[in-house]
């Protein structure tokens, strides 16, 4: 059987058709796709994207119907088995290797995170609430700050430690709104300074290490938090993380943990994704989790709404897309670019719409409150 053969057969068993006239259908311009499918899997898919060897109009509709139908189960490479051993000898998110996401990724323009993410610079799951509401994308943001401020049963005067600080809103909105004293961690250097400036004037202290120097904080907080950060912790490290937070947490306190999760146990991330945007991320699964936390905390809450994120990532690309003309101008960025940002947001749409992906808000404390009150 061709590679042709192999590939066609494999995609109409989603429900696509090559060549086909519905908006998921791929269409092909370069014959060679095949071959480099099969040898190099997702990372040879997308990188063929990226130049132009095949296309189509709903790039989210096509990869929900490869996952749903799990054809990224069914194709495997050489190169992915090795990826999944180099993850069981090695560290990839050791303290040096961690500071490549920061370098390749979060440290791109605040220009195209302004234009992409909007007014609340919210780079993590929107929260639209349990009936769905169709609330526009940046009030669906700042309901998600409010839910995570509900679920940690705030008051002012409350000491936070945020590790992986984003561009700082998160810590805005808890010192502002909240009266909260907090102190963040964050390796980039672009994020650190948007940051910093945003919280001018707050009791917040922005800094540019590592989250794993809070180890040497000798001070305990009321709150520890954790958003959008557990993705790039690693396998290897969510004992340590665990272990960390638990230390700075003040006895009667609760610790926050907001990320996306996996419906099984990974080696490491999808290749492509890996080697474009996230490099080292690894995203977690359920039992990696409360492995990872057995003996240590108490799990107050676990929620799921991992829809919102298609709703979130297609928000996003809505944004950047409006942008691109006036990005495309003022940052430099080619044709390359925009093809790499469209399959990496409209994938990953398509992946929370499949359900093979989820995001996970975990309440967690000491065991020593009397009660815990969930709220949604």
């Amino acid at each position: 059987m061709s590679a042709r053969q192999q590939v066609t057969e494999l995609l109409s068993s989603a429900d696509v058709e090559v060549g086909g006239e519905r908006p998921w259908d791929p269409q092909v311009y370069d014959e060679r796709l095949y071959q480099r499918v099969l040898a190099e899997g997702t990372l040879g898919a997308g990188e063929a994207y990226m130049d132009g060897w095949w296309d189509t109009e709903r790039l989210d509709e096509l990869f929900f119907r490869m996952l749903r139908a799990s054809l990224n189960r069914k194709v495997r490479t050489p190169a992915m088995l090795g990826r999944v051993l180099l993850s069981w000898l090695g560290n990839e998110q050791s303290r040096w290797r961690s500071r490549r996401v920061a370098e390749q990724h979060y440290n791109l323009s605040n220009r195209l995170y302004e234009a992409m993410l909007g007014p609340t610079m919210q780079y993590t799951c929107a929260y639209y609430g349990p009936d769905g509401a169709d609330a526009p994308l940046d009030e669906a943001q700042r309901a998600k700050l409010e839910l995570i401020a509900r679920k940690l049963h705030l008051e002012p005067g409350m000491r936070v430690l945020e590790l992986g600080g984003g561009f700082g809103e998160l810590a805005r909105f808890l010192a502002a709104e909240h009266g909260c004293e907090v102190t963040s961690y964050n390796i980039s250097s672009e994020q650190v300074e948007y940051a910093r400036g945003l919280c001018e004037g707050l009791p917040v202290d922005v800094r540019q290490q590592d989250y794993r120097e809070a180890a040497n904080d000798c001070r305990q907080y009321d709150r520890v938090l954790s958003v959008g950060l557990m993705e790039h912790v690693g396998p290897k490290n969510f004992r340590a993380f665990f272990e960390l937070a638990r230390a700075r947490l003040k006895p009667g306190g609760l610790a926050l943990v907001h990320t996306i999760g996996g419906n099984i146990s990974h080696g490491g991330t999808d290749r492509w994704i890996a080697k474009y945007i996230f490099p080292g991320g690894v995203i977690p699964a359920e039992a990696q989790l409360t492995r990872a936390k057995e003996g240590l905390f108490v799990l107050e809450d676990w929620h799921n709404f991992g829809p919102d994120y298609d709703r979130t990532l297609m928000g996003w690309y809505d944004n950047f897309v409006a942008a691109w003309p006036d990005l495309q101008q003022s940052e430099g960025l080619d044709e390359r670019f925009y093809r790499m940002w469209r399959y990496y947001l409209l994938s990953c749409a398509g992946a929370f719409r499949a359900r093979h992906l989820n995001l996970w808000q975990l309440v967690l404390s000491h065991g020593d409150l009397p009660r815990y009150v969930s709220v949604r």
